[in-house]
């Protein structure tokens, strides 16, 4: 049996990281050819709608994805009381913000909100409707379809969006492309799923999921209010153009950072709430996933910050070139997101959302004071204490799932430090290349295998184990493709 989970873990993270790398690369190629078409103020616009859109998207699950997955024993009455909860929650939400539209818009400054909301609104009642054929993939650990699902929609959402903007559509483009490919993403998680839904609602299973699943709805919406507060913020008191370089620049660094950190909170919840009740392998398989996640992170996002000035020309135009520091600042925050959502797993395995809920309240209060400075000194300012708040909240999440599992700060500090390193040095090798003048292409080329080869050369010295599960798991993916 732990050879079987063991197998279906490794397959699990697979797939999930094939899903995410290969959606990050067609969403990452879609946005290019966007960014290339489409004006920073288009880009800015889209975003004034983003944390409305998410707030929302958190209420409709109100954390009873979690409590599923979490069950040891799931009913049928369980899904299809979920679902209606789901669905009954996304309509209302739909007429909310249908009928707050014009409020959002003179909020904004930008009478084109009105029908943008109205219209973007739809994705609500559409994501509602695929949330339990997801969870049941999840809970079955089945990436593998979730994988085909996502790459469909991803790739015919794209060229909907590419084709709308070469017609002139401007930032329907991209209300375009988000609808399509959540429209067509719940599509298909009802043709592979094979659960339908029939009509029955529990209320004993409601108030049984929802007592867990209500502290981690609270926390996800603190969380989500903070995520997108920039943009609040940013949209409001200075300038859509710039609110559209600072999403341009947010969207580089989650390419890599959150694209991970979905990838760890796919797979490591269910795996992990599989084994929550033997001290010993949780801690194991715990410590296993911090290790090899946080040294592709910080390979990938201080790699990032080093090449972000060429990469950002040479892809997108000098248009873009505010966002190149935006992009540094944001690589040093988003490294550590990984790293906390591992974390915040434990103590969800453990039940403890009521632990959760507290960290993230108190996270966010330590999270208002760079929010302030940033209204009256400038975004920089408000980005670099987004930098500070996430160390802070490193130590908070930490410190409190150290005592679930034995794993105290320190040893995790001692666990990433190798990896830490050999991406900083890295990384400065590769920035110093920037003080010599040459054509952006071929510096961007002499960056990323300068980077390559010094590190794959320093941890081919050290041996780490992370390295070298990383190592087999890649070499396992190649063979697989001979």
């Amino acid at each position: 049996m732990i050879e079987s989970l063991k197998r279906k873990t490794v397959r699990g993270m697979t797939w999930s990281f094939v899903d995410n790398i290969a959606n990050s690369g067609i969403t990452f190629f879609v946005g290019l050819i966007l960014a290339r078409l489409l004006t920073p103020m288009e880009y800015g616009i889209m975003a004034m709608i983003t944390i409305f859109i998410a707030i929302s998207t958190s209420i409709i699950d109100s954390g009873f994805s979690n409590a599923l997955i979490r069950k040891s024993e799931i009913n049928r009455i369980d899904y299809n009381t979920v679902f209606y909860f789901n669905l009954g929650i996304s309509v209302l939400l739909y007429i909310i913000l249908y009928v707050a539209s014009p409020v959002i818009s003179s909020f904004f400054n930008e009478p084109v909100l009105i029908k943008i909301t109205r219209i973007i609104s739809w994705i609500l009642i559409i994501n509602a409707l695929g949330i339990i054929p997801r969870t049941i993939l999840v809970v079955n650990i089945d990436f593998k379809t979730q994988t085909k699902v996502s790459l469909i929609s991803s790739i015919i959402s794209g060229v909907v969006g590419v084709g709308m903007a070469f017609y002139g559509l401007g930032v329907w483009s991209l209300v375009g492309q988000q609808l399509s490919r959540q429209l067509l993403n719940t599509f298909f998680l009802w043709i592979y799923c094979r659960w339908r839904p029939v009509w029955e609602f529990s209320t004993e299973s409601f108030r049984e999921m929802f007592g867990f699943g209500s502290k981690l709805l609270v926390s996800g919406l603190i969380d989500t209010v903070y995520k997108n507060i920039y943009y609040v913020i940013i949209g409001h008191f200075y300038s859509s153009a710039q609110l559209g370089q600072y999403t341009r620049a947010d969207q580089f660094k989650n390419i890599f950072s959150s694209n991970l950190t979905n990838v760890i909170q796919r797979v490591s919840y269910p795996v992990l709430s599989s084994i929550q009740n033997d001290p010993k392998r949780l801690k194991d398989a715990y410590r296993r996933i911090i290790k090899t996640t946080m040294l592709i992170t910080f390979t990938c996002m201080i790699g990032l910050a080093a090449i972000a000035k060429p990469l950002i020309i040479v892809l997108i135009g000098e248009k873009w070139l505010q966002a190149v520091y935006f992009l540094q600042i944001v690589c040093f925050a988003g490294m550590l997101y990984p790293l906390h959502a591992i974390n915040l797993n434990i103590l969800q395995v453990k039940g403890r959302s009521d632990l959760f809920l507290n960290l993230e309240i108190i996270k966010k209060i330590i999270a208002v004071g760079p929010i302030v400075v940033g209204v009256f000194c400038g975004i920089e300012y408000m980005l670099w204490g987004s930098v500070l708040t996430s160390f802070i909240s490193f130590f908070l999440n930490s410190y409190y799932s150290a005592d679930l599992i034995n794993y105290p700060t320190w040893q995790q500090i001692k666990d990433i430090l190798p990896a830490l390193l050999v991406s900083g040095i890295t990384a400065l090798a590769m920035w110093s290349l920037t003080l010599v003048d040459m054509p952006m292409c071929f510096l961007l080329l002499l960056q990323c295998l300068l980077g390559l080869i010094l590190s794959t050369f320093i941890y081919e010295r050290l041996q780490l184990e992370e390295y070298l599960e990383v190592k087999r798991i890649i070499l396992s993916l190649l063979n697989r493709k001979k």
